[in-house]
């Protein structure tokens, strides 16, 4: 038994689509949050950079006595989670792709034709084909960068004809050209498009890398002996920029989710 909170970290909002699938499954637990607001998005930024924003948010949430940190940012965790891992060897660290990967490889067959869409930095590192390809080297793997999308969703452009047009406008040729039957949300902050993208697309298969990474840290927790059984404390979400976008999705996500919540805004500068 473990009842520390789970730190989460995201470079803005996306990562609270993680936040939820665990929610659901082990609601004893609690969770601190990071999300980067003042500095995301974080795919079109150096990788030196993210490693450095990475390195200072992990050793924030290691001082509020964390007893994992879950990386719910495919940018982070296709970037620099090997360098999370060798600095803090003491604590359980997840990334969100290889429990994706995995699921992806277990649920597809040599006929499906796989499109993953993400940053331009997940993108442009092909972490998700060469973890895909690590399970099941056999499998068709096409990648594409939507970098507009996450600038869109944090500023709650959603349900909109400029969504749709930005939609489409990535994804129309792609999915064409490569005969694509199955899109993985290659940034947490894509499920909260999941909607517009079904609806454009009505025949595709998505994968959702938040529900699967949920499950992985189910897993870890379990195998560790380290889930909550006493929760005392509420889910504490920070953020670099406390906005309003930030408040009203935290709102939205959690619409159905039973949840304390305090809201603060932290000082980049100080973490």
């Amino acid at each position: 038994m473990d009842n520390r909170p789970i730190g989460f970290f995201d470079s803005g909002l996306g990562g609270l689509t993680c936040v939820t699938h665990l929610m659901e499954t082990m609601p004893k637990e609690r969770i601190v949050y990071f999300g980067d607001t003042a500095r995301t998005p974080y795919g079109s930024k150096a990788e030196s950079t993210i490693k450095h924003f990475s390195m200072q948010i992990a050793d924030f949430l290691v001082k509020k006595n964390v007893k994992m940190i879950a990386i719910a940012c495919n940018t982070v965790s296709a970037t620099c989670l090997g360098d999370l891992k060798e600095r803090f060897k003491d604590i359980p660290i997840v990334g969100v792709i290889e429990p994706a990967a995995q699921a992806i490889s277990l649920t597809s067959s040599i006929r499906d034709r796989i499109g993953i869409i993400g940053t331009k930095a997940t993108i442009s590192s092909h972490a998700y084909r060469n973890i895909i390809a690590s399970f099941d080297d056999r499998l068709k793997v096409y990648e594409k960068a939507c970098p507009a999308f996450v600038p869109l969703i944090e500023e709650d452009i959603i349900n909109s004809d400029i969504m749709d047009l930005t939609i489409k406008y990535y994804l129309d040729d792609f999915i064409l050209e490569n005969r694509i039957d199955t899109i993985v949300l290659g940034c947490t902050h894509y499920p909260l498009i999941r909607s517009n993208i079904l609806r454009l697309y009505p025949e595709l298969r998505i994968i959702n890398p938040s529900k699967e990474m949920a499950g992985k840290i189910e897993d870890i927790l379990q195998e560790k002996n380290m889930t909550a059984q006493k929760p005392e404390n509420p889910n504490i979400f920070y953020a670099s920029d406390l906005s309003e976008n930030f408040i009203n999705m935290i709102d939205k996500i959690f619409e159905d989710v039973p949840t304390k919540v305090k809201f603060k805004n932290l000082d980049i500068d100080a973490v």
